[in-house]
């Protein structure tokens, strides 16, 4: 099951009240956010575990400041997460937040400017002081001042009201302080009847070493759920059931994390070890970080001196007869890319992760990009093909991981698979599948024989080489960056044969198989076709349900495989009369689907290191079928020059 989402800020259907105060929700998203310190991100996580573990569909979306060490209390150093729970099948997190819970002034100030008009607040009063409320900029107090007059406010001193629960446990007023991020989540799991069992057992287990802390969590979680329950602020509690999904077993699931399950369960099937050769960066660590606990799997991760060692030493894995994995961001492929056509000279298997972020150079460490796809396809000297996947969700990584080893093992290539910041990060249901039922890999390594070996000869399906792990008796052969010669691997300058083995290596990417393109067109007949990839499937997906629920027809085409691209493409493009492709870079997948199908393909572009909304989306359906969009487009091209003129000219228009 991939979770998904439909919110357009309100709740879906108008609560209907019951006799015991309840509303009844058919979906409600919900965001978290304070201070880098106030432990958003650990409070988001747990109420999605319990959210998951009620049997709602939810998606999640974490939002973590640049900056590593923001002063306490600034607006760069706010931290949010924010949840969408629902009880049908959902795309994405949410567009708007129906609450917001603010734990500091700066908090409110990020985000207030999302909420819609009746959203509710809830901040925590103990922190807007007037200190506080200087140093991001309110002149006056939100909170008396009326500026919040068409929200719905409630103003809870949670950190007065957490130290006063945790004072019988004898820690000192900066732990117990630290607890107040349990109090909301004690406050919004009464809000919304999340069970208190499994995070209270969560605490206990988290802080199992120091007793003393445990306690003085649980105690603020009871608290802030006793607070919901006693005070006559909140007269109204909500309902969202348990959506209804096909059967299975199910568990929450970060990008991340199914991507390190779908690399153990690719080993496993292809019966290899695991070598995951590594430099940590954010936001792939968590890859790293993963793998390193399943060593009973068969997986040794190296975390080496720098990106170029990493991949150096899983290209040896490969060699040496491993499942060779590395992953990285956009900075880090670009230190690899010499190796990496290594890996395509001598024609190895090798996953290389790229978990995008906004770029160039350091550029935007903790925010979404899908900028380097280009530098996939492309970023090597030579004629340097690579295989190219895409995963569409956080649950989809699992698959798409399993894919790439697939690939790679098959076809003897390297395979870059492009996540991102959102997918990375972000959260789903994933409905863990039987091993027993996936297909095996045969990695197809040459056994001791005698007679002539030619490591270069050609498996007449694939063009891949045969593989022969070092020390296989009657299989020595020379491995190395200079052209081979066909059939022998010899080195080889003749003219001739370096043309050969460039057209058989474009050859065997351009003939790996590839399923047909799938086309979510419901009625049939749309005159628009948004085509994707990436983690825009959630947004594209959700403003095309929209649109059709107001009777306008439109199809949904979302590409994993990017290179190659599926074999009726270019019929499937040509089929409508608009194609739109939005992209959180500069237009890379259109102009590639420009130039090779020779279809207008219009763009439309996102670089702000936040994903797209649904409702953003649909404002560009309407402008496509309006004919308006690629001015639309023109018109950020033209602003940023303004702007740019503006400021060179000191300000003056």
């Amino acid at each position: 099951m991939v979770s998904h989402h439909d919110n357009i800020g309100h709740p879906a259907t108008a609560p209907a009240e019951n006799e015991i105060g309840t509303a009844v929700l058919d979906r409600v998203v919900i965001r978290f956010a304070g201070d880098s310190g106030d432990g958003m991100q650990l409070t988001g996580d747990r109420f999605t575990h319990e959210a998951a573990a009620f049997g709602n569909d939810l998606a999640t979306q974490p939002n973590f400041p640049a900056e590593i060490r923001a002063p306490q209390g600034t607006l760069p150093g706010v931290s949010s997460f924010q949840i969408q729970i629902a009880d049908h099948d959902i795309l994405t997190a949410g567009d708007q937040p129906d609450v917001l819970v603010a734990m500091n002034p700066a908090a409110l100030k990020a985000n207030l400017g999302e909420l819609p008009r009746g959203g509710t607040v809830i901040v925590n009063t103990d922190e807007f002081t007037k200190r506080n409320l200087t140093k991001v900029g309110y002149a006056a107090d939100p909170l008396t001042d009326d500026s919040l007059g068409e929200f719905v406010v409630h103003q809870v001193p949670m950190t007065s009201l957490t130290l006063a629960a945790t004072e019988s446990t004898g820690v000192g007023k900066k732990d117990g302080q630290r607890a107040k991020n349990m109090f909301a989540l004690g406050l919004l799991s009464w809000m919304y009847g999340r069970p208190i069992g499994g995070t209270e057992r969560f605490l206990r287990e988290k802080f199992a070493a120091k007793p003393d802390i445990a306690e003085a969590n649980v105690l603020a979680f009871r608290a802030g759920w006793n607070y919901g329950e006693t005070t006559e602020a909140f007269a109204t509690t909500y309902s969202v059931a348990p959506a209804v999904l096909p059967a299975g077993t199910y568990r929450q699931i970060t990008g991340n994390t199914a991507l390190a399950y779908g690399l153990i369960t690719a080993g496993s099937l292809a019966g290899l070890p695991v070598f995951l050769g590594t430099y940590p960066i954010t936001p792939a660590s968590d890859i790293l970080h993963e793998l390193s606990k399943h060593k009973n799997f068969g997986v040794t991760t190296f975390q080496a001196e720098d990106e170029i060692a990493g991949i150096g030493a899983a290209l040896g894995a490969s060699l040496g007869g491993a499942l060779g994995v590395t992953s990285t961001s956009g900075p880090g492929l670009a230190l690899k890319s010499e190796t990496i056509g290594l890996a395509v000279m001598t024609e190895l298997p090798l996953v290389i992760i790229d978990v995008q972020r906004g770029g160039p150079s350091t550029g935007l460490p903790t925010k979404t990009e899908q900028a380097d796809l280009l530098q996939a396809l492309y970023g090597r000297n030579g004629e340097s093909p690579v295989a190219v996947l895409a995963p569409r969700s956080p649950a989809d990584c699992f698959a798409t991981a399993v894919e790439a080893a697939r690939i790679a093992l098959t076809y003897r290539t390297p395979v870059l698979l492009l996540s991102d910041g959102s997918i990375a990060n972000g959260s789903e249901p994933w409905a863990i599948p039987s091993v027993a039922e996936l297909e095996p890999i045969d990695p197809g390594f040459e056994t001791e024989a005698e007679g002539e070996f030619l490591p270069y000869a050609r498996d007449r399906e694939t063009l891949a080489r045969p593989l022969a792990v070092p020390g296989t008796a009657g299989r020595a052969h020379r491995i190395g960056g200079l052209e081979k010669a066909d059939g022998s691997g010899d080195i080889s300058y003749d003219p001739a044969n370096h043309d050969l083995m460039v057209r058989l290596r474009q050859a065997k990417i351009d003939g790996i198989t590839v399923p047909a393109a799938e086309v979510d067109d419901p009625d049939g007949g749309a005159e628009i076709l948004l085509v994707g990839w990436g983690s825009s499937y959630g947004p594209i997906g959700e403003a095309c349900r929209r649109v059709r629920r107001r009777g306008t027809g439109v199809a949904q085409l979302h590409l994993r495989h990017l290179n190659p691209l599926p074999p009726d493409l270019g019929e499937v493009l040509r089929r409508y009369p608009t194609v739109v492709a939005p992209e959180m870079n500069g237009g890379q997948l259109a102009m590639l689907l420009r130039a090779k199908y020779l279809v207008d393909v219009q763009p439309w572009t996102k670089v702000a290191g936040t994903a797209f909304s649904a409702q953003e989306l649909v404002g560009v359906i309407d402008a496509a079928l309006d004919g308006t969009l690629a001015e639309l487009e023109h018109d950020k091209a033209r602003a940023a020059r303004a702007r740019a003129t503006y400021r060179t000219n000191g300000g003056a228009s």
